[in-house]
């Protein structure tokens, strides 16, 4: 019930003609999440719960203050244009607070160290649909939202490398790709549904894999992987696939993105790639460590442990996210 509320909650927001209608939907939402969050086997969920709940009311109530003050000031004050300038950036604010983007993430990785691997996925693609979406309707790309999409993807990449633990290094991997996400709307609403799609799928990918094997942490995907070459190898090549690199498919929204703002905000991306960079070296030193540990694997058969946990969902799903660059470039050749 609580799940299809918060589909509900989403659907609201988005197709709402009225900003009241908006924040209705996004309260939906919220509320319909924080009961998803409990989880008898987590002792940290209710501290999580809280805190989520405590964050995005607090921008909920910017949110309805911002709509409250457009509504008052549209017939009372003369220089309406700079009150609005001033009311859409505090509605942004809100917006990308809502989505954990820098410098207001402060609440993101903490809170998703204590989350389930399926409630992780969910704050991580599903939870931004509404506000990116709301945003969408006032971003002007001022300075300020040049600033919080170089933000994202520096804390996005610095955040993330001394991380041991692989939800907080999700978590800060999604606040670099939201800066990505951010700048494709520079171009267009279909390139940043495209880039979203992309990005949900092979995270789901992940998630799928890690949350099969109740792996949480660096030591734990190290001792797990050792004992099985196909495991080993699907988790490396979608984590590579996560972080950007070609051939796979994560690099394809990048390209995309490359290819469309390279005219006029050459300055933006070098930078962007730059720390996009940084976040693909913790994903290939994870790799490079995981492949010079000793190697148990051989004496194992390797369709045998195919058939005890790698599930034919796993592989195609896997595949997918591997090979999709080499599909969709074909795919577009042919059309």
């Amino acid at each position: 019930m609580f799940l299809l509320t918060l589909f509900m909650g989403t659907m609201i927001s988005i197709s709402s003609y009225t900003w009241l209608g908006t924040w209705m939907g996004l309260e939906i939402n919220l509320l319909s999440f924080i009961p998803l969050l409990k989880d008898k086997n987590n002792p940290y969920s209710s501290e999580s719960s809280i805190k989520y709940f405590l964050v995005q009311a607090f921008a909920s109530t910017i949110f309805m203050f911002s709509i409250m003050m457009i509504m008052m000031t549209s017939n009372l004050i003369s220089d309406i244009i700079n009150i609005n300038m001033f009311l859409m950036m505090m509605i942004n604010s809100s917006l990308l607070l809502k989505m954990g983007a820098a410098p207001l993430h402060f609440w993101f990785p903490e809170i998703i160290e204590g989350m389930s691997w399926i409630n992780s996925l969910i704050l991580m693609t599903w939870q931004k649909i509404a506000p990116m979406m709301l945003l969408s309707y006032t971003i002007n790309f001022s300075n300020y939202i040049i600033f919080i999409i170089l933000m994202s993807t520096l804390v996005g990449s610095i955040g993330g490398l001394n991380q041991t633990s692989l939800r907080k290094i999700m978590a800060y991997s999604s606040i670099n790709h939201l800066g990505w996400m951010l700048s494709s709307f520079l171009y267009s609403e279909m390139l940043w549904i495209m880039y979203f799609t992309m990005y949900t799928f092979i995270s789901m990918t992940l998630i799928y894999m890690f949350n099969s094997f109740k792996i949480f942490y660096l030591k734990q995907m190290y001792t797990f992987m050792n004992k099985n070459l196909l495991i080993k190898f699907s988790l490396l090549l979608n984590l590579l696939s996560l972080g950007g690199l070609p051939p796979f498919l994560g690099f394809l929204p990048k390209w995309m993105v490359i290819q469309y703002l390279s005219n006029n905000y050459m300055w933006l991306l070098f930078f962007m790639i730059m720390m996009t960079l940084i976040t693909l070296f913790f994903y290939l030193r994870i790799s490079y460590t995981s492949l010079i540990l000793s190697h148990d694997e051989l004496n194992f058969n390797i369709l045998m442990t195919m058939n005890t946990k790698m599930n034919l969902t796993m592989l195609f799903l896997s595949f997918i996210s591997i090979s999709g660059l080499i599909l969709c470039t074909i795919l577009f050749n042919l059309y």
